[in-house]
């Protein structure tokens, strides 16, 4: 028979599964019923670390739940179930209520009100249906950015790649919706930093980093005073920051120690902090955003996970900005899972670089431009370049699709169907 053996633990290293043997105090002083127990949700660590500073845990751990340490092994498998246009039409509304509810959480911190965890799982729920049943149209959506709230319009678009990322990993529905409204919360304790500091351009000095770190400890304060049932949501607005070679904050989490779903929340929010302009710094492409998260794979993020968020966002991602080789310049719509290197393709000008007539191209089918040449891509672009706002195009592209669905009824027959919106004059 094994001898027990007890280990002095602090509680910011408590992990799902340990089993808690004796605390620092009392069990008396505390809320705990049983004087020796299994931590079996993060909820019991978030409870310990209230009235601990370190515990004493046995030498043997309890199963833990495998639907939050790594990738589903029996991925659920999705497809498309509607067109990009008709999903467009949906999505718009409930890309506008997804950009008014984080704004409003963020506005509501600001002054001492309590976050409405019910509305915001409410459009988290909407966001993941309209992922579930087209995966493209909110994510091109979420290229119509705001200088003025970048911390509300980066949770919304957070919320929305997570969407997608899950989808893509195959997680099941309900996953799906605990790891978008991670997305949506990750941030929420910078409502807390002064603005001087949040927006500030230069670099910060030691104490208005430290300032600005605390973000992770403001947002966890916060949840939890909230009442969220979903406790990883905690989690992971604490430690969204680590990283697995332990030089992350606020704790210095090696890469065990970090919660799964933080991972995943860690790249999405990198990938969007890239492709934003922010206070201090403008956009950059896609591809560029991509090229860093797999040069920090293996230090900063997980291998596996940044693998597979390449395959998900793809080579030509929605709202990416291209170049023809014909020099035209155009911005990818959307594209079909099979043929990822072959989207859809707005075009915007022509190949003097002076505007142009709008008109959507197939690149897997056989569209000729002005010489009689197939379209192809020949680079992506970074954002901003000759002047093109996306936002600008986004918006006017919506209007003009509205147009069309006032007069048409769209179909969908499948993958390989062609769409409903083509060759739409400006």
């Amino acid at each position: 028979m094994l001898e027990r053996i007890e280990k002095k633990v602090s509680v910011d290293q408590l992990e799902v599964g340990m089993y808690v043997v004796r605390l620092d105090r009392s069990w008396l002083e505390t809320p705990f019923l049983l004087q020796g127990f299994t931590i079996k949700t993060q909820e019991d660590i978030h409870l310990l670390s209230s009235y601990c500073h370190y515990v004493y845990i046995e030498g043997r751990t309890a199963p833990v739940n495998k639907a939050l340490t790594g990738i589903p092994k029996q991925p659920v498998q999705y497809i498309n179930k509607v067109s990009f246009d008709s999903e467009l039409q949906i999505a718009e509304k409930q890309f506008q209520h997804i950009r008014s509810t984080a704004q409003e959480i963020m506005e509501n911190v600001r002054i001492g009100r309590t976050i409405n965890i019910k509305e915001a799982k409410y459009v988290v729920n909407e966001c993941v249906e309209s992922i579930l049943r087209n995966d493209d149209a909110l994510k091109w959506l979420s290229h119509i950015k705001r200088k003025d709230d970048y911390t509300a319009e980066h949770s919304m678009n957070v919320c929305i790649l997570s969407a997608a990322f899950a989808r893509h990993l195959g997680f099941p529905k309900y996953e799906i919706e605990k790891i978008a409204l991670c997305g949506l919360l990750h941030d929420v304790g910078k409502a807390k930093i002064p603005d001087h500091i949040l927006n500030k351009p230069g670099t910060f000095n030691g104490e208005e980093l430290r300032v600005m770190q605390s973000h992770t400890t403001l947002g966890k304060k916060l949840l939890m005073t909230a009442g969220i049932e979903e406790a990883i949501a905690i989690d992971v607005a604490y430690a969204h920051h680590e990283r697995l070679n332990g030089k992350g904050y606020p704790r210095g989490l090696r890469a065990h120690q970090i919660p799964f779903y933080a991972k995943i929340v860690a790249i999405t929010d990198t990938y969007d902090a890239i492709t934003s302009t922010r206070c201090y710094k403008s956009s950059q492409s896609s591809i560029t955003a991509l090229h860093i998260l797999n040069k920090e794979k293996g230090s900063h993020f997980d291998t596996e996970l940044v693998d597979e968020f390449i395959q998900c966002i793809g080579v030509y991602p929605p709202g990416a900005l291209v170049e023809m080789t014909n020099g035209e310049v155009g911005v990818v719509a959307y594209s079909e899972p099979l043929t990822r290197l072959k989207p859809y393709v707005l075009l915007l000008l022509d190949e003097r670089k002076n505007l142009q007539r709008i008109k959507l191209i197939d690149l897997k089918k056989i569209d000729l431009d002005a010489s009689g040449q197939s379209y192809t891509i020949a680079r992506e672009l970074p954002c901003g370049s000759y002047g093109i706002k996306l936002s600008n195009t986004i918006k006017q592209f919506l209007k003009r699709n509205k147009e069309r669905f006032s007069n048409l009824q769209p179909s969908y027959t499948g993958p390989g169907s062609r769409v409903t919106i083509e060759n739409i004059a400006e």
